[in-house]
């Protein structure tokens, strides 16, 4: 019994033994093998960002790192020449580095494959290779092209949106590493290629987006003011062509991210509200009170007194009386409606982060005061990109299009995966209003308050915009923003601009200090070949009268 249980007791010993050799075998192989070798990713190429031209705004570029292990190196004197001047080092440094007891030397650059190629055979010489991102036009909109983290991801702008599109995948290799730390691609284990990164062609023009920079930087210098906007936006696609912006002593603006009351340049989405509900004509008329008007308990002035006044000269001299009396045919279903369709109080969509859906209060938040407000651009919030969008309409015969940044996404190879095609949201208003609004518009820059924007070869059609400024849900006296929406030309348009100017020190008036920088912005385009204009178009004459349809 004692010899059996001896037995017994051995036997589970030696079994217990070797569950533990086995056990302990497998880890001791699997840790050997994690030794001799290991896993190296392999960084994929990010794609890049293009305007619509082919310019380069973000490319990755491939760079290298230089390391050297002494005591490989067969001749240190030549090895010493060669780095000193591949790298651009002291010759004596080089040497004194490579002649010293230290086991890794190394030199992290950045350094092009011009430089690193003749190190390459060199032994004891190694080269990391590393992919960087870099930005060839820096100053370029550096917020709507974003930039990446210090990982290579996508932290902010159209680098951040299309991060997944623009990163690729990184690929593996398995790399054997011998007793002395060198390490050799493992011929057993295959190499799992990288996957670069798709291409985005956005539909930025880089020549307009660099002279709308410059006019609006100039701009908010010479009116010492605290800020500004441009957008300029092709009517017929819904492509943006440039996103400006400029504040002084402030976190940077966005023209999608910061809204603003519109005032005057709200104007003519109560007349085409009026149109389109067949309460008003071009041609019909109010009593504008010789510039003076009492509403409840306010008073409405106008910068332009009149006393008989049509609608088509309420958006010419922009009168605060005619707009809010001819406004006041609208029902509040309609005014709210009017301006809701034409994609206020809803964000555009637009690739960008950060966007503003606006404000447009329900009817039923409404005051006394609340639809002759609206009608002069007051209680109304919007993006300089709505903006830009809505006066588009007036271009499209009616419809509202979804603005784009993007124009295609180009897979590795160079073929195009997605392209952009124009986006219609709806319709708002029926071609023959939009016709009539445009010439409406055409008249603002001819004969009235939109005189400085015009130019002495194509007609510019447009809108001018004042109101004081909202701050705090107060309006503070001496803060009031200029705002200008220009079609170009003014027949058949090609371009919306969009320029707004926030507390100019000089004049406040719309048509004193933004539209002059559309001009600017319109001379500098037509003076610069390449520019997204489509040149035999162009149309030198003033578009014929368009009949009352609405009579």
């Amino acid at each position: 019994m004692i010899a059996a249980g001896f037995g017994a007791a051995a036997l589970a010993v030696v079994g217990r033994a070797a569950q533990l050799q086995l056990a302990q075998g497998e880890q001791w192989r699997a840790r050997a093998a994690a030794q001799q070798t290991t896993r190296v990713a392999l960084p994929a190429r990010r794609g890049t960002l293009y305007d619509r031209n082919g310019v380069a705004l973000a490319l990755s570029q491939e760079t290298f790192g230089v390391g050297v292990a002494p005591r490989e190196v067969d001749d240190a004197g030549r090895a010493a020449t060669l780095l000193a001047r591949e790298l651009a080092q002291p010759r004596e440094a080089v040497a004194a580095a490579l002649n010293s007891s230290r086991v890794w030397v190394e030199w992290p650059g950045p350094y092009g494959w011009s430089a690193v190629a003749p190190l390459k055979n060199l032994r004891g010489v190694y080269l990391r290779r590393r992919l960087e991102r870099f930005y060839p036009r820096a100053d370029l909109a550096p917020r709507i092209v974003g930039r990446v983290d210090a990982q290579g991801r996508g932290a902010s702008g159209l680098e951040r949106t299309f991060d997944s599109l623009l990163a690729g995948r990184a690929g593996t290799a398995v790399m054997l590493r011998d007793h002395r730390g060198r390490t050799y691609p493992s011929p057993s284990r295959p190499t799992a290629e990288p996957v670069d990164g798709m291409d985005v062609v956005l539909t930025l023009d880089a020549e307009l987006q660099e002279i709308a920079d410059r006019a609006l930087a100039q701009a908010v210098a010479d009116a010492d003011a605290a800020g500004g906007d441009v957008v300029i936006l092709q009517p017929g696609s819904g492509e943006i062509l440039a996103l400006a912006s400029v504040r002084r002593g402030a976190a940077p603006g966005s023209p999608v991210g910061d809204v603003f009351e519109p005032g005057s340049t709200a104007k003519v989405f109560t007349a085409a509200a009026l149109l389109r509900a067949r309460k008003a004509t071009p041609h019909d008329s109010v009593f504008a009170e010789n510039g003076s008007y009492t509403l409840g308990d306010r008073v409405i002035h106008d910068v332009h007194p009149s006393a008989t006044i049509t609608l088509a000269d309420v958006i010419r001299l922009s009168s605060n009386i005619g707009i809010a009396k001819l406004g006041a045919r609208l029902t509040a279903v309609e005014q709210f409606e009017g301006l809701r369709d034409f994609g206020f109080g809803t964000a555009t969509g637009v690739e960008l982060p950060g966007e503003a859906a606006g404000r447009l209060r329900s009817p039923r938040a409404w005051t006394q005061e609340s639809p002759a407000s609206l009608a002069m651009g007051y209680e109304l919030a919007v993006t300089p990109l709505q903006l830009a969008a809505a006066y588009a309409v007036f271009a499209n015969g009616g419809v509202l299009l979804e603005p784009s940044l993007v124009r295609e996404v180009r897979g590795a190879d160079g073929a195009v995966r997605w392209r952009h095609e124009r986006r219609p949201v709806r319709r708002v208003v029926p071609a023959p209003v939009a016709n009539q609004l445009a010439h409406m518009l055409l008249g603002v820059v001819e004969e009235g308050t939109g005189r400085a924007a015009a130019l002495g070869t194509y007609p510019v059609a447009g809108k001018t915009g004042t109101a004081r400024r909202n701050i705090g849900g107060r309006y503070p006296a001496g803060h009031y923003t200029a705002s200008f929406v220009g079609l170009f030309p003014g027949v058949h348009p090609q371009l919306v601009l969009v320029v707004k100017i926030d507390d100019p020190s000089g004049s406040y008036f719309g048509g004193s200090t933004a539209a002059p920088v559309t001009r600017t912005i319109l001379e500098a385009a037509l003076a610069t070949p390449g520019v997204t204009l489509d040149r035999s178009r162009l149309s030198r004459r003033r578009a014929p009268e368009v009949p009352d349809v609405a009579a």
